[in-house]
């Protein structure tokens, strides 16, 4: 069964498994914690995942992002981020949802079924009519994903597709 369950600090040690297996950058999908003890991960990486959540703490510029982990069971398979709204960086970049699944969890359809659940929470969310999301040009998998979800290509640049979901 899959479900998705915001960071939160009951499954912290899942949590932080799942985050120290994950590349530090990978496809555009940049890995904060990557690198953290699991002491650093329980005094500052989940308390500022958490915060985030909330809008607490931001740096300029920076939005409201809720992460989401992808459960398939008892185990975590992917990870997504729900950005609240849009900064003029992230309407120009990478858009409201950026996500990532465990690499031996891929080609399964986690990616395209997790995307479509954070998508009926990004419609009660973002305030904007369209949900924004990017795809790196080689990522050709995510864009499939974010097709099957209903995605357009708005545009495309030398880094990547522009892809709008309606709401």
């Amino acid at each position: 069964m899959l479900y998705l369950k915001e960071a939160n600090w009951e499954d912290r040690e899942e949590e932080f498994t799942f985050l120290t297996q994950m590349p530090q950058d990978e496809n555009g999908s940049i890995n904060p914690c990557f690198g953290m003890t699991q002491g650093e991960f329980f005094t500052q990486g989940l308390p500022q995942m958490i915060d985030n959540a909330k809008g607490i703490g931001l740096p300029e510029g920076y939005v409201p992002a809720t992460t989401y982990f992808l459960w398939e069971n008892d185990k975590i398979v992917g990870k997504f981020n729900l950005r609240h709204r849009l900064s003029e960086a992230l309407r120009n970049g990478g858009g409201h949802i950026g996500y990532s699944i465990q690499k031996d969890c891929r080609g399964r359809g986690l990616a395209t079924e997790g995307l479509r659940m954070v998508l009926e929470k990004a419609r009660d969310i973002v305030p904007e009519e369209e949900i924004y999301l990017h795809a790196q040009l080689q990522n050709l998998a995510s864009l499939r994903v974010m097709e099957k979800n209903g995605a357009y290509i708005h545009h495309q640049d030398d880094t990547g597709y522009y892809t709008r979901i309606k709401k």
